[in-house]
């Protein structure tokens, strides 16, 4: 029987900086960057609570399109998997753990801004230019019809979350 493993992760975070891009000699771009994402910790000896920042390091390959938009602050989705290289430096092997997004997605624009108000807010990258949502309208969508057969008697109290 074979065995099983999984790599995969996902990140939702900040760019801590501009993305840089380059391209092989084959012509094929790849975009890296890094993303801070936070937690938080409660100091046992004051009991405070504190944020913790980690980094995380992004390698996107093919990514012409979306390099424009991955500047300082944007917050991302990002899902992919691990990938560790090694490197020789001063006669001692050094090592380098990087994500390599397979996915990612534009959630919003810089810090400050309002969620959505970026041209690209929550566009996959994967998304052809032709198929992006219309332009929003002035006009609200009409609340859809309660069908009265549909009443459970469930309430917000009874969502778990």
């Amino acid at each position: 029987m074979a065995s099983r493993s999984v790599n995969k992760v996902i990140l939702i975070g900040n760019l801590g900086k501009d993305a840089e891009s380059k391209f092989t000699p084959n012509g094929t771009s790849v975009a890296t960057f890094s993303i801070a994402t936070s937690w938080r910790q409660k100091d046992p000896q004051t009991g405070e609570w504190k944020d913790q920042t980690d980094w995380h390091n992004i390698t996107l390959w093919r990514s012409e399109n979306v390099v424009p938009y991955l500047t300082k602050g944007t917050q991302v989705y990002v899902e992919g998997r691990l990938h560790t290289r090694s490197y020789e430096k001063d006669g001692k092997k050094q090592y380098f753990t990087e994500v390599i997004a397979e996915e990612l997605i534009l959630l919003g624009g810089r810090r400050g801004e309002a969620a959505g108000a970026g041209e690209y807010s929550q566009q996959p990258v994967s998304m052809p230019r032709s198929a992006q949502r219309p332009a929003a309208t002035s006009a609200a969508p009409a609340a859809p019809a309660e069908d009265p057969g549909f009443d459970q008697g469930i309430t917000d109290d009874d969502v778990p979350f």
